[in-house]
């Protein structure tokens, strides 16, 4: 059996990954945006528009206090997918899969708070006409999509218990 150094690789190289590409394109989209300018990508549909988020998913906010009250959750966050990561199976690649692009989307983000006040850099903007999705960015793709398969995850598991206990039952 591997050691719990060898069990997380997957884990850190698709959250290395993920930050990665997270950072490049914010850094990208600060580089060549201003908060007035909007760019369509697809239509109306698709737009890239920069917008920095002091507050967490959806605008919540928390008062003047967000930006290290989500910091903080931020950190016990990464600590809990890391113990994850760590007591996942090592053949269970779609979880550590899964853990890995919530933990590079929490530290992609992490690491806006930490530089600046101004909050998170969001930019990615979907909608038709009026009805927009909150603006949001690669670190959020991560963390949404990784949730989805986290869940799947742990249902899986918890069916196959279960079928295992109706088997082994007499």
């Amino acid at each position: 059996m591997p050691s719990g150094a060898e069990r997380p690789r997957l884990f850190w190289a698709i959250a290395a990954l993920w930050v990665a590409a997270d950072l490049a394109t914010k850094a990208l989209i600060e580089s060549r945006f201003d908060p007035s300018r909007v760019k369509p990508v697809v239509g109306d549909w698709v737009q890239l528009r920069l917008v920095y988020n002091p507050g967490a998913a959806f605008g919540l906010d928390l008062g003047p206090h967000s930006r290290w009250i989500f910091l903080v959750i931020a950190l016990v966050a990464l600590a809990v997918l890391w113990r994850m990561a760590r007591v996942t199976p090592v053949a269970d690649r779609f979880r550590h899969i899964a853990l890995g692009l919530v933990a590079g989307g929490a530290a992609g983000n992490l690491v806006d708070r930490v530089r600046s006040p101004q909050g998170v850099v969001d930019f990615l903007d979907l909608g038709i006409g009026a009805m927009r999705w909150p603006t949001f960015n690669v670190a959020d793709i991560g963390v949404s999509c990784g949730a989805v398969a986290l869940a799947i995850s742990l249902w899986l598991e918890d069916a196959r218990r279960a079928r295992s206990q109706t088997t082994a039952a007499p």
